[in-house]
């Protein structure tokens, strides 16, 4: 007989393989002898160098074959020592059992009686054991028995819960998200005791197979967006989900606009308190940050420390970032058409020196404006880029030192350098960084519009926005609520930050099953029991 080649040998064995080991653990069954089983799950994901089989006998000598199998990292190696090993080699099993253990109860006897690992499955489908032993689960099977332990011992390195990095604020909270799932999910029970609240996980991606949190408050949220969420969620058909910003592009309105239509925050404190509000929460393993919706507009104006503080001072935080808001996306381009069209707009004095400090700049106004922010925009990603150490001095002296020998070399004008840096700090200002991103792209069209009509391309440019902002919902809820379509009651919770004891109603349009956020009497705490 003539001997196979190892070419031979590989392309038989990938002959009997499905193209996807996935498909193949739905099809196949768990049967009753070791061998197979674990021939079985070697198929699918032993030829894996991480992956570790243990085969042993029952009580030392009982001649009753077993096996776990674990991911090597995933797992917590003490956990399964002292948890499952040493009690299945040691514990003295009864003497009827080992007569004729065809017949006995073995899957019942170590259940209760032998691990001692406080959650634990038994599960007789391929597919289960499959997804539970890459999920970080060690898989105990008997010989003899269909019936198979999953056995919860994960215990994966992670990153210990810090201060936020892009919401940090003065008077608050200071932890934040981290990449662990139940780490995340911890964090939001530690502040909302009440049996209420709803944590409901689905796994989505063909091969990264990500758990997913969807939050809410039952007897509060209203049923329709949860139910809406969820049926978004369960639709995703992908291969891979590994940040929160992915599920955000696939269950969003609207795809073909800058602005966010959910909340991206890595704030535990802020996604309690708009679960309180009826919003619904969504937690994707491996990420940082929890996304919240339904939004409206004007959430990013709101800060998480501006309930924490003083309502007068929460408000006038409020109106500088509607401030920083206006700055970021008009002042280019109110600059371009004063100085293209209209510098009669401005006192002489200053348009004396508008033209004074443009004599020597070979350019016109709007090309100097683009140089200057497109410069700007390349030393606000390099510092991002950089180390961080680096990164804020590149982008401190990168600024200074390119600025000044633009002005030296006549190339921009000093107002310009002036109007570009304002411009960025205001973006700066925007409390969500998608926000100011998508403000920040809002302002070279404006730009443009500004270069060609002036001053009346820009309120051209406003008013094309407003109707593109007017055309926005997010699940159901239209973007610029409470503005338009205008709600008097959510209006006192926008701009200006109003007293907290004067915010006795949850926001109207979300449509609460109760709209009391609190009450003198305290007979109303905002739950239905539900069976």
């Amino acid at each position: 007989m003539k001997k196979k080649t190892i070419r031979e040998r590989i392309n038989e064995i990938l002959s009997n393989r499905t193209d996807n080991p996935g498909e193949k653990a739905k099809k196949e069954k768990l049967g009753q002898k070791l061998k197979e089983n674990l021939k079985l799950i070697e198929d699918i994901i032993g030829f894996s160098d991480d992956v570790v089989v243990r085969e042993f006998q029952l009580g030392g000598k009982t001649g009753i074959e077993a096996a776990i199998i674990f991911v090597d990292g995933l797992t917590d190696k003490q956990v399964i020592n002292e948890n499952i090993l040493k009690p299945l080699l040691i514990e003295k099993f009864p003497g009827d059992e080992l007569k004729d253990p065809a017949r006995s109860d073995i899957i019942k006897f170590i259940k209760d009686k032998t691990i001692t690992i406080n959650e634990l499955k038994i599960v007789d489908q391929l597919e289960k054991v499959i997804d539970g032993v890459l999920d970080g689960d060690t898989a105990l099977l008997v010989d003899g028995y269909i019936d198979t332990f999953l056995l919860n011992t994960r215990g994966w390195d992670k990153r210990s819960i810090s201060e936020p990095q892009s919401e940090t604020v003065v008077r608050g909270p200071r932890d934040s998200f981290t990449e662990n799932f139940r780490t995340n999910t911890a964090l939001i029970r530690r502040r909302i005791k009440h049996p209420a609240l709803r944590i409901k996980g689905i796994s989505i991606g063909k091969y990264s197979r990500t758990n997913i949190a969807i939050c809410y408050i039952e007897g509060l949220t209203n049923k329709y967006i949860v139910e809406e969420i969820k049926e978004r969620i369960s639709n995703i058909d992908i291969d891979n989900i590994q940040s929160s910003g992915t599920i955000e592009q696939l269950i969003e309105d609207n795809h073909f606009t800058p602005f966010p239509q959910l909340l991206s925050t890595e704030r535990p404190d802020r996604v309690a308190a708009n679960l309180l509000e009826g919003r619904v929460a969504i937690i994707v393993d491996g990420t940082p940050f929890a996304l919240i919706a339904p939004i409206t507009i004007s959430i990013f104006l709101q800060s998480a420390e501006d309930y924490y503080d003083r309502f007068i001072i929460g408000s006038f935080l409020r109106v500088i970032r509607l401030l920083a808001i206006i700055i970021a996306m008009t002042l280019p381009a109110l600059y371009i058409s004063v100085i293209s069209f209209h510098p009669e707009m401005v006192p002489t004095q200053l348009a004396l020196a508008f033209a004074g400090g443009r004599a020597v700049v070979p350019f016109p106004a709007y090309t100097e404006a683009f140089i200057m922010t497109i410069l700007m925009e390349l030393l606000r990603e390099a510092s991002i880029r950089l180390p961080d150490p680096v990164g804020s001095t590149i982008g401190i002296v990168g600024a200074l030192i390119v600025g000044e020998a633009a002005v030296s070399a006549s190339i921009v004008s000093p107002f310009m350098v002036i109007i570009v840096a304002t411009d960025t700090i205001a973006s700066f200002a925007i409390p969500n960084y998608s926000t100011a991103i998508a403000f920040r792209l809002v302002k070279y069209p404006l730009m443009i519009l500004a270069t060609i009509f002036g001053l009346y391309g820009l309120v051209l440019g406003l008013i094309i926005l407003s109707i593109h902002l007017a055309g926005l919902k997010s699940f159901g809820i239209p973007y610029l609520t409470p503005m338009a379509p205008s709600r008097l009651g959510d209006l006192q919770d926008t701009v200006l930050r109003p007293p907290i004891w004067s915010l006795r109603k949850r926001p109207e349009h979300l449509r609460t099953k109760n709209e009391k956020r609190f009450s003198s009497t305290g007979d109303d705490d905002g739950y239905e029991r539900t069976r």
